[in-house]
């Protein structure tokens, strides 16, 4: 008898949802938003996170076949510690609101992948220095958040680093520096014909 109860609860349940009267209409719309609503999410958010992965983000050669290349030979690709930071620890915000804003944001680039504007590597590099500077006063603006996910004055051990960045990291904490007003190349190449560059990187 105690094997069949739950069965009786689903089938009274599912008879009642089944009613024609306005009670249990409004609750068989409630259900089915509530269980929509967690199958649209789920969805959501899957595809968010793929659109994160490194697979996604080379996808196309105009990425695949330059600043990927590049990449690949930094510390940020390949290191002792075995720590890889792929292009959305970089480029994409963790918070939920900042997220959303920047793949807002993202849907000019592929406006800019559909109309060819950087589909050769001549046309690559002739905006390179564009495409460097608006991405580098998005980080100026955030105080370098993605940077400092993993990097932070407080977590540096400054005795351990050589002397011209101990002195430069002092430097850049004093004067509330961000990351990316000296590690402009650090991951790329860095464009011909920018301004103001002391070769700063340490």
């Amino acid at each position: 008898m105690s094997g069949e109860k739950p069965a009786g609860v689903l089938t009274g349940l599912w008879q009642m949802l089944k009613r024609p009267s306005a009670k249990y209409s409004m609750l068989s719309i409630l259900a089915v938003s509530f269980f929509g609503g967690i199958f649209f999410w789920g969805g959501f958010n899957t595809a968010m996170e793929a659109t994160n992965s490194l697979e996604f983000c080379i996808g196309c050669h105009e990425m695949r076949d330059t600043v990927y290349q590049e990449y690949k030979k930094t510390i940020h690709y390949a290191n002792r510690t075995g720590v890889r930071a792929v292009c959305s620890d970089c480029h994409v915000p963790k918070d939920w609101t900042h997220k959303m804003i920047r793949k807002i944001q993202a849907s000019g680039e592929v406006w800019g992948k559909i109309t060819g504007t950087i589909d050769t590597p001549e046309k690559f590099e002739a905006k390179r220095l564009q495409l460097a500077e608006r991405e580098w006063a998005r980080m100026k603006n955030s105080d370098s958040r993605e940077c400092r996910n993993c990097h932070t004055f407080e977590g540096m051990s400054l005795e351990a680093q050589k002397d011209r960045s101990k002195k430069q990291h002092e430097i850049g904490k004093q004067e509330n520096k961000t990351c990316i007003d000296c590690h402009k190349g650090i991951a790329h190449q860095k464009p011909k014909g920018m301004q103001g560059d002391p070769d700063e990187d340490v």
